[in-house]
C-alpha cells in the first residue's frame, strides 16, 4: 500500500511544505507572522575552482511553493 501522499503525485518534500504552511496559516497572527519569516530561505550559489571559491551569487529567494501557490 502506498503513502497517501504518494499516491496524490506529490513528493515527500512537498507533502511537508504543504502541511508546513496549512500550520503556518492557522496560528494566531503573532506566532504567524514569526512562523511565515522562519519558512524563508535565501538561496546563494558560488562556483569552486582549485579549492578557492569565486564570487558568491544570489539566486533569489526561496518562498514556501505551496503558500505561493495557493495566493
Amino acid at each position: 500500500m502506498s503513502a497517501p501522499w504518494k499516491a496524490a503525485g506529490l513528493t515527500y518534500n512537498r507533502y511537508l511544505a504543504v502541511a508546513a504552511g496549512a500550520v503556518r496559516r492557522s496560528l494566531k497572527e503573532g506566532p504567524r507572522l514569526a512562523a511565515e519569516r522562519r519558512g524563508l530561505t535565501d538561496l546563494k550559489f558560488a562556483k569552486w575552482e582549485n579549492g578557492k571559491q569565486g564570487e558568491v551569487k544570489q539566486v533569489g529567494t526561496v518562498v514556501n511553493a505551496a503558500a505561493q501557490a495557493e495566493k
